[in-house]
Order: structure tokens, then sequence, then C-alpha cells
């Protein structure tokens, strides 16, 4: 027969057990404590890289980018304000501040072309039209990173991914599965027909010229009926080229 322990077995294991839980909590210390010295360390050598290099950063948009991902793994966020060290040091707060209004310069102008939706790289294109003058490169990444801080004005900018492209929304236009299905499919050519759409997607005509329509009504579809064939074309000029937009050498 297997015998209980007594009452001093049991108070030494209980013992034990503290023992073992402070040891515990005295690595996990030590631990954080290593962590948060190691983590004020990489933001000091940071800091150092950022003035060493601060022409760089403001100047090559690649650069730039894994600048803003050697922060993001210190947890460092130089556009959470205008405010501070990194504004001082870099202006790299105003830059995306100015982007962002430059952004929304961009958006209003060619909206009535294109019912607030621009692809992103058409967008950056048109940026970097205005930036000759001052000759800055503007990325995909500056543009995605100064329109994350545009959500706060609830304008409702925002990046969709649409098929192989990434569009830009100015205006808070639900699109829903039908939508993006056709504006995928216009991305061949720019447009596409009623007959198109149900022999590639296997609808009925009803369902694709509601679906048409509301793109239409929308102001994201243009009608084109000079065609010979008769067959009515919606263009998309949020998939088309840049060189659609009308003025566009004039933003």
């Amino acid at each position: 027969m297997r015998r209980r322990p007594g009452i001093g077995g049991l108070q030494g294991a209980a013992a034990a057990r503290d023992q073992y839980r402070l040891l515990g909590e005295n690595v996990a210390k030590i631990r954080t404590d290593l962590m948060k010295e190691q983590l004020s360390t990489f933001r000091s050598q940071l800091e150092d890289f950022a003035r060493k290099h601060k022409n760089d950063i403001r100047k090559n948009p690649a650069f730039r980018a894994q600048f803003h991902e050697m922060c993001a793994k210190v947890g460092v966020d130089p556009l959470a304000s205008n405010k501070g060290f990194w504004a001082e040091l870099l202006g790299i707060g105003d830059f995306y501040y100015e982007l962002g209004v430059q952004i929304i310069d961009v958006c209003l102008a060619t909206r009535p072309h294109n019912g607030g939706l621009i692809s992103l790289d058409d967008l950056c294109k048109l940026l970097g039209q205005r930036k000759k003058a001052v000759r800055e490169t503007i990325s995909e990444d500056d543009c995605l990173r100064a329109i994350s801080k545009l959500k706060v004005l609830g304008s409702g900018f925002e990046v969709i991914t649409v098929g192989k492209k990434r569009l830009v929304r100015s205006v808070p236009t639900e699109l829903n599965k039908d939508h993006n299905e056709i504006l995928e499919l216009a991305q061949t050519h720019g447009f596409v027909t009623v007959d198109e759409v149900q022999r590639r997607l296997n609808w009925s005509s009803g369902r694709a010229t509601d679906a048409l329509e509301t793109l239409l009504e929308e102001g994201l579809a243009m009608i084109d009926d000079g065609h010979r064939d008769g067959k009515r074309r919606y263009w998309f000029p949020c998939v088309s080229s840049v060189s659609t937009y009308v003025g566009a050498d004039t933003l």
C-alpha cells in the first residue's frame, strides 16, 4: 500500500513549489529587464543611424522603406507625431503630412473620371509628376503610409485589392463581390461588355447588367457605344492607364 505523505511532506512540497515559482518570476524579470535594455540600445543605435543617413532617408524611397522596417522591429513609429525627436531630425512627419494632402488633391481632381477609385500605381505616377520640380521620388510604400494616416479623417480613404491591382478608394462606396469580379475582369483591356461578363463569369444577362449599371451610377464606369458591333463597352478608368485621365498632365 502507498502511504500518504505526512504534514511535513506537504509543507516541504509547498515550499518547493514556492521556491520554483519565485525562481521563475526572477528569471522572467531578468529576461524582461534584459530585453528592455537591449531595446533601449537598439533605439539609441537607430537614432544614430537616422542622424548618419538623414539625407538618404528623406530622398531615397527604397532606403526610406527599409528604415521604416527597422523602426517597426524596435517599436518606433516615426509618423506617430509631428513633434519630437523624429520630426526634428528627419522632418519625416511633415513629409507624409504633405504627401497625404497631395494624395487628397489628386483623388479629388481625378474623381470625375474614375468615380473615386484610382489604382495605386497611377496615383504614384500622378504624384511623381508633381514632384518633378523638387526632384523627389514617391514610392507605393510612401503612398500606403500616407494613406494609413488619412484614415483618421474618417473620409473613406483606404486601399483595396482587386485581382492583381491595389486601388485607392476616396469615397465611401461599398463594392460587393460581383463588382470586384467585374473590376478584375476589366483589368485585361480596361473595359468589359455584358456579353463578356456573362461568358467569362457564367452569369445571367440580368446579373451582369445590374452590376455594370450600379458601377456606372457610382461613377466608376464610363460607357462607349461607338463600335460597329453595337455592343456597349463599360470602361473603368481605375484599371486603365494613367494616360486616360483627362487633364492628368495638369495635376
